[in-house]
């Protein structure tokens, strides 16, 4: 049978697919742009017809109707790997949404082995090639390990998604697809372009200064991230290299300004390495059919032993808040979560595992209200609740628009010293004071 006529037999109408799912399964809903759409709104209609469906997600990217339709979570429970805006909006409004803890390069594994079971996947996916595969689109993360577990795989095909090329488990064979479904082919996700203050131009420049030519970059999520992207652009750094969790517009930025060549990278070299993409309608022209760009599963991008094959690999993240001890909180402020730990660890872990490497954690010094009221993100110790995403003995350069600060081979009252030295000057003698009372500031340090 020919793969045209395979396609045929397997093709039904979104409605069709969905009378397969029967109370109790677990599904596997897709991630980012790959969630589904069609899929969704005809699972919604059978609201009435069920109970107790549990639904995976990564980055919930479009409005989900199963939770429209059952606000109290009587039949649909989202659980989600990573939170998006839309899921805190959520949670905010009372949803339930359950956030499940990983450490992002072990995802693949805990979807292969230890979740409770997988009984359907539907994921969005580009359009068959004359090969038989179905791409994922820019969301190779661990969308393959999903098709090895699952019972039951739906793709809903939309034309709008890109095709990458990997790396490898980049697609799914129409031999292992049970049905078909021909979306409503809805534009991918944009992240809206991204505004610097002062604040994070500043900490960028820190960070630059810190960087030579044929670096290798990942950028993580979030303003200070991309400032250093865009910065980087219109420097005179020369042969850098990509290899990151996250792909973004910045990227393409440093490719076209011919900052960022990838020709000096120890391994995949003339490649922007990455498992997953999420920007503007630019960053997926760029990477749809893009020999310069390989999409890898994320135990192979963000794997430190991996990542860190690159020399000078340069790892630049986000946080909420850092104590004196060095502690990172980067997912929650206390105990209400915020997004999750993602591959922040694994790449702050990379960072200094490279050979001529360096991470950084970088975050405004405060927040500061209509009134003029300071709320530190330097604080003695960390919120009731926080959650620890890089321990004390992992991080390496704290960031804010005062300074950096290395907490390697440092100890206690010196690290309370230099991270007091990033924190905005009207708080400083405070943070003082409560280091004094925990016992890790030395009399002479004034």
């Amino acid at each position: 049978m020919s793969y045209g006529q395979d396609y045929r037999r397997k093709l039904v109408s979104a409605n069709q697919a969905v009378k397969l799912i029967k109370s109790g399964d677990w599904i596997d809903y897709g991630s980012m742009n790959g969630q589904v759409v069609s899929l969704d709104r005809a699972l919604a209609a059978r609201k009435d017809e069920l109970k107790d469906i549990k639904v995976w997600n990564l980055l919930n990217s479009y409005p989900a109707r199963i939770l429209e339709v059952d606000p109290d979570g009587e039949v649909f429970t989202w659980n989600s790997w990573h939170l998006s805006a839309r899921d805190r909006q959520l949670m905010k409004s009372g949803r339930p949404v359950f956030y499940s803890s990983i450490r992002y390069s072990e995802l693949p594994r805990y979807v292969r082995e230890h979740i409770e079971a997988l009984d359907v996947a539907m994921l969005q996916v580009a359009p068959m090639d004359k090969h038989g595969f179905f791409n994922f689109g820019p969301q190779g993360s661990h969308s393959r390990a999903v098709c090895d577990r699952a019972q039951v795989i739906i793709v809903e095909v939309n034309q709008n998604m890109p095709r990458c090329l990997g790396g490898y488990e980049e697609g799914v064979h129409i031999s292992e697809v049970d049905y078909i479904v021909e979306g409503e082919n809805p534009p991918l996700a944009q992240l809206p372009d991204t505004v610097f203050s002062q604040v994070d131009e500043k900490a960028a420049r820190y960070i630059i200064e810190e960087m030579e030519d044929e670096c290798c970059i990942q950028l993580g999520i979030g303003g200070m991230p991309n400032a250093v992207g865009k910065m980087i652009a219109d420097s005179d750094l020369k042969d850098l290299g990509c290899h990151t969790e996250m792909l973004v517009d910045a990227y393409v930025d440093m490719f076209e300004a011919g900052r960022l060549t990838n020709a000096k990278k120890n391994i995949d070299p003339g490649k922007m390495v990455y498992t997953f993409a999420v920007g503007s309608q630019k960053l997926y022209d760029f990477i749809d059919n893009n020999p310069r760009c390989a999409m890898y599963p994320v135990n192979y991008t963000n794997d430190p032993a991996v990542a860190s094959r690159n020399d000078k690999l340069v790892s630049i993240n986000n946080a909420i808040e850092v104590d004196l001890y060095g502690q990172v909180c980067a997912e929650s402020v206390g105990t209400r979560i915020i997004s999750g730990t993602g591959g922040q660890l694994d790449f702050v872990l990379a960072g200094y595992q490279s050979k001529g490497g360096k991470s950084f954690v970088c975050l405004p010094s405060c927040n500061i209200d209509d009134q003029g009221n300071i709320d530190s993100r330097i604080v003695p110790v960390l919120k009731t609740g926080a959650i620890v995403t890089d321990p004390r003995s992992v991080a390496q350069y704290i960031v804010t628009e005062y300074g950096k600060f290395n907490l390697k081979g440092k100890t206690v009252w010196q690290r309370a010293e230099g991270l007091i030295n990033l924190a905005h000057p009207q708080v400083r003698d405070e943070l003082v004071k409560k280091a004094e009372e925990q016992g890790i500031w030395r009399k002479s340090n004034r």
